[in-house]
């Protein structure tokens, strides 16, 4: 009886462990559109946490990612900042989404779950550090 206590503890550790980055992340996300001009956005800010809907979230992360490297392309050439991409982040962020895809693929899952959460945190920081390049530019 005392080990069935444990479970809900085990799952409420395991689904703090995965949320509490996925909040910090979306964070950056959202406070990087906010850095992009409304005229160059090509979604709301708010938008970014529709992710957090079950099955959904998964084919909204690359719309997310899209959107997102659209909406930097534009703000950059608006601003005149010179980058070194055509669409900021789009081949870590795509890679990323395909990867958290594959995971419910059979014995391959677990690959390409690890591809793909070192594929987001690099998407992660390379958003951050152009929100960062927006805000000093």
């Amino acid at each position: 009886r005392s080990s069935l206590t444990f479970i809900p503890l085990f799952f409420f550790l395991i689904n703090s462990l995965t949320l509490i980055p996925l909040i910090f992340y979306l964070l950056t996300l959202q406070s990087t559109l906010n850095a992009i001009s409304f005229e160059n956005r090509k979604m709301r800010p708010g938008q970014v946490w529709l992710t957090l809907i079950p099955i959904f979230g998964l084919v909204w992360q690359f719309i997310i990612v899209n959107r997102l490297a659209d909406s930097l392309k534009a703000e950059f050439a608006a601003k005149k900042i010179k980058i070194y991409e055509e669409r900021p982040g789009i081949r870590m962020g795509l890679a990323y989404c395909i990867l958290f895809s594959l995971c419910i693929i059979p014995f391959l899952g677990f690959l390409t779950f690890l591809g793909g959460l070192i594929s987001w945190i690099i998407y992660w920081s390379k958003i951050n550090d152009y929100k960062i390049k927006l805000r000093q530019g």
